[in-house]
């Protein structure tokens, strides 16, 4: 009993074995990943390049002519043969005769079944080891197009010529196209051509595949997946013609036998619908690539700034008329032709504030005819609650607005060369294109008119001036104009102004009682030292948000420059802006100090411990050194917040108060603007 059990034990046993060995041999059963580690040995990497064209072109011809002649059989229709879209042949073309009929032997008189069709698929590739993979499948639809285009050639002459008839007969053609024969097997004979038909797309499709991998990954990521699944996609070609000639054969033999195309045909379908999508993406990423180059040419070679603009922004669209704000009118893009142009380019984000940044410009410019303003707006997909937004934002300005309602041809290119990072950025053209500034914004907005036309030249120029402080407080109230006078040339060297504010309400009070106590000392007032108080407080929303923007944008305008004076202080000042407390002491624009609250409260209210030094070292010096002191006592790690701007913020930036590099970290902070929509910005956070 026991040894009953043994037998059927190893009965079962060796049928599980060869239903699992069947299973591993039927490429349906398959998944694309095991049939990749069975032909994969089948390939040997060689340097000699089969020209695949010219024979594709000869397999192409064949076969849509003999698909063609089948279609008219099956339907008892006659089309036009001049009608059929050929390729041009080229001349002198030597056929691989022998290799198609080595191929053509390998897939003749084969058994129906998936096991045998992969058995022959595997050893077809091993014959084309040394040959790419499009050419493997090109010589394997070739051998079929020599035997499908003869037996279909022969169809039509074997009534009108006797050697046609011969040959046609040891073909077996007559046996298929007799009327009742063509009746019984229509559905298999159409489902074999359509076959045929789609196979020889999908092989025209891993041809020019192979064309387009002369392009550089870089420009084209799509070409990695689409190359990656060519032998798989090869694989299922051949052995889909494998069994396209297996049923042929039992067609012609009137055989009971059959071999099933169906799965086939599924498999090939998806194979094509796949390798289309991977085509379009690789010929979309191909176009961008080349306008990519193409702008980046424009740029570097001297050429009519209309001509950049027209390329920049519609590419090969219709150039759009530009809105005039001013006029309110539609006006041609040749009113930019000869002259230098301010790209304000922004998100649809960007707020009053911003826009006002380039008013004093507008104002100043708009009666010289060689400047010009054009907003850009960013929008990677318009909608109706979009459109409305940009005629809001349209109607607050005064320039010149770009309406084009698709997205903007260089985006891509704005985003990074330029680097525009959806804060708004102001890149200055010359009439000949080139770039003379590619981020003004920050400059216009630290400086004003001070440093137009706003070129890096200009830029280099006034970083090398020291008195800063004009430049931020300037405008933002009418007490700063009264001191500074008219103009801020005008600023009296003897007036000490200390800017102050904070988080704390409590400090902000006790800093104002212990300063205006301090700028009211009998001492002071004898040595006629003037200090005018001026509070940057978070109540007064303008005056706050204008006083810290102008310090951000002149952080940014020297974030790249050599560390000196200025940009330590700048940078200092950053630091204490979200901290309880702060002030920054001024003779005139020149900065005498800046300090942490507690630091500069402590200095402040403490006067009677350095009082009599202010009439031996001055006011001035006596301050700081007091200051010093009082700051050597309660050190404190610096950090700051910057959002994140079009241009490289600097990765390494030394602390204003120590030698040590400082960390950065990453915030990101999302700012609700209104009810209906939020904008989410990252910040660099330096420790």
């Amino acid at each position: 009993m026991a040894h009953h059990h043994h037998k059927l034990s190893l009965k079962s046993l060796l049928h599980h074995h060869n239903h699992k060995e069947e299973k591993e041999h039927n490429p349906l059963a398959m998944s694309d990943e095991h049939i990749l580690e069975l032909i994969y040995s089948t390939h040997v990497h060689s340097d000699t390049k089969f020209e695949v064209d010219p024979l594709f072109t000869l397999v192409h011809n064949t076969l849509i002519r003999s698909t063609s002649i089948l279609d008219d059989l099956v339907q008892g229709s006659k089309s036009s043969m001049e009608e059929i879209d050929e390729k041009i042949l080229q001349p002198n073309f030597n056929s691989p005769y022998c290799t198609l009929k080595q191929i053509s032997f390998e897939m003749c008189c084969k058994a129906a079944g998936e096991e045998t069709a992969h058995e022959t698929a595997v050893a077809i590739l091993h014959k084309l080891s040394h040959y790419e993979w499009d050419a493997k499948a090109v010589l394997t639809l070739a051998a079929l197009a020599v035997e499908y285009g003869d037996f279909w050639l022969l169809s039509q002459h074997l009534q009108t010529d006797v050697l046609a008839k011969s040959v046609a007969v040891m073909k077996r053609v007559p046996l298929l196209i007799r009327p009742a024969n063509l009746q019984k097997h229509r559905e298999a004979i159409t489902e074999v051509n359509n076959l045929v038909k789609a196979t020889l797309q999908v092989i025209e499709l891993i041809v020019e595949l192979e064309k387009l991998s002369s392009y550089d990954t870089k420009d084209v990521p799509a070409l990695l997946p689409a190359r990656e699944h060519i032998p798989i996609d090869v694989y299922w070609c051949i052995i889909t013609l494998v069994t396209i000639v297996t049923q042929i054969e039992c067609l012609t033999t009137d055989s009971e036998e059959k071999q099933e195309l169906y799965h086939y045909g599924q498999k090939i379908n998806v194979v094509l619908s796949k390798l289309r999508k991977h085509i379009a993406l690789c010929r979309h990423q191909i176009e961008e690539a080349e306008y990519y180059r193409k702008l980046r040419k424009l740029f570097q070679t001297p050429t009519e700034i209309m001509e950049v603009f027209k390329v920049l922004i519609f590419a090969k669209d219709a150039p759009q008329p530009l809105f005039d704000c001013a006029s309110e009118t539609t006006v041609d893009i040749t009113v930019l032709k000869k002259k230098h142009v301010y790209l304000f380019i922004s998100t649809l984000d960007i707020t009053e504030e911003e826009i006002s940044v380039l008013r004093p410009v507008h104002e100043s410019i708009k009666s010289e005819e060689q400047y010009k303003i054009v907003w850009v707006p960013i929008v990677e997909e318009w909608s109706e609650h979009l459109r409305k937004k940009f005629e809001v934002l349209k109607a607050k300005m005064q320039w010149y607005v770009v309406q084009h309602f698709g997205s903007i041809a260089g985006y891509k290119y704005i985003k990074e060369e330029w680097h525009f990072k959806k804060s708004p950025m102001v890149v200055l053209l010359n009439p000949q294109g080139k770039v003379l500034h590619q981020n003004a914004f920050h400059l216009i907005e630290a400086y004003g008119m001070k440093a137009f036309p706003f070129t890096t030249v200009e830029e280099e120029t006034i970083h090398k001036e020291k008195h800063w402080v004009g430049s931020v407080v300037g405008g933002i109230h009418s007490n700063i104009d009264i001191w500074f006078g008219c103009e801020l040339k005008q600023i009296k060297e003897e007036k000490y102004i200390l800017f102050y504010g904070g988080k704390d309400k409590e400090w902000i009070q006790e800093f104002s009682k212990s300063a205006a106590s301090l700028a009211n000392e009998t001492i002071i007032k004898e040595l006629k030292i003037s200090i005018e108080l001026f509070c940057v407080e978070k109540e007064n929303r303008n005056i706050f948000k204008r006083f810290w923007k102008r310090v951000e944008s002149l952080f940014v305008t020297k974030a790249h420059k050599a560390a000196d004076a200025v940009k330590q202080e700048v940078q200092r000042l950053l630091c204490y802006k979200d901290e309880t407390g702060w002030a920054l002491l001024s003779k005139g624009s020149s900065v005498v100090l800046s300090g942490h609250g507690t630091t500069m409260l402590k200095a402040v209210a403490e006067f009677e411990r350095w009082k009599e030094v202010v009439v031996k070292k001055g006011f001035e010096l006596s301050f700081k050194e007091y200051h010093e002191r009082v700051a050597h006592e309660t050190h404190r790690c610096a950090q700051f917040e910057i959002p994140d701007v079009a241009g490289k913020l600097p990765e390494a930036i030394k602390c204003p108060d120590c030698p040590r590099v400082m960390d950065i970290f990453i915030t990101y902070k999302c700012c609700h603007n209104d009810n209906t929509s939020t904008t989410t910005n990252a910040n660099s956070t330096y420790y």
